[in-house]
């Protein structure tokens, strides 16, 4: 469980580490399921947008109860898991994330989700780790993108370079097996792996159910920007209920 001063980092700087590590043999169960992906699937070596779509043991990892319970401190009793990501960056190489907000991808209305951001591997300033502007969540809006679709980028919408000042900007370095929770405001990215050592990292996407997980925002967003559908995406209550009463999920 998050103690008292941590919720207050949460709220004060947009996200928080943790003590809490996620056992190894969970680590390297992760790993072997993400070999096998990426065996059948060499595009997603770099980055999957979605995980679940193409292997729903996944959402195991999710169902972690200490993970369970941090999110449920920081969003509420009712909430549900409507994604999960990995990024993996190779030795010497990997890609950029460019400076972003999640919500500028993400058909959530209104907009609300606490992000896991798992350590696989170690995650060093060296090997490109998260970065991340604190407190800028703070005043709940989203601020403005452009589409870049250059090469070596993992995301294609990335913030103007007038909406955010890189010089406040902060390493998030986590040891395998820690994490760190983002709110969805918070503008963060990552530089390319320079390293000899890979930087891998899952992400677990949960949402509070009083918001509306939106299909048909999900497909016009898709179409206008040219990122990965989430239309059809398996939305899995993980707790309590449907608050909003729109949402559609699916059996884990």
């Amino acid at each position: 469980m998050l103690s008292d001063s941590q919720l207050d980092i949460y709220a004060q700087d947009g996200y928080v580490v943790p003590e809490y590590r996620v056992p190894v043999e969970m680590l390297e169960d992760i790993k072997s399921r993400h070999s096998r992906l990426v065996e059948t699937k060499p595009e997603y070596a770099d980055y999957c947008p979605a995980l679940l779509d193409h292997d729903l043991g996944f959402a195991e990892y999710c169902q972690q109860p200490e993970i369970l319970d941090m999110v449920e401190q920081i969003i509420g009793p009712d909430f549900a898991l409507w994604n999960t990501s990995f990024f993996a960056k190779p030795a010497f190489k990997g890609t950029t994330t460019p400076w972003h907000q999640d919500g500028e991808y993400w058909p959530i209305r209104p907009l609300a989700t606490c992000t896991v951001w798992l350590a696989i591997d170690a995650s060093t300033t060296e090997n490109g780790c998260l970065r991340v502007i604190k407190g800028s969540h703070k005043d709940g809006t989203l601020k403005k993108h452009q589409t870049n679709n250059g090469p070596g980028l993992a995301l294609n919408r990335e913030l103007l370079e007038s909406e955010y000042d890189e010089a406040q900007a902060v390493d998030i370095e986590l040891e395998p097996g820690q994490m760190s929770l983002h709110d969805i405001f918070l503008l963060h990215g990552s530089e390319p792996n320079r390293s000899p050592n890979s930087r891998r990292g899952m992400t677990m996407r949960f949402m509070p159910t009083t918001s509306l997980f939106d299909r048909e925002i999900a497909a016009e967003q898709a179409k206008q920007f040219g990122f990965v559908s989430h239309e059809n995406r398996q939305v899995l209550l993980m707790r309590g209920r449907d608050s909003h009463g729109g949402n559609e999920f699916y059996s884990c």
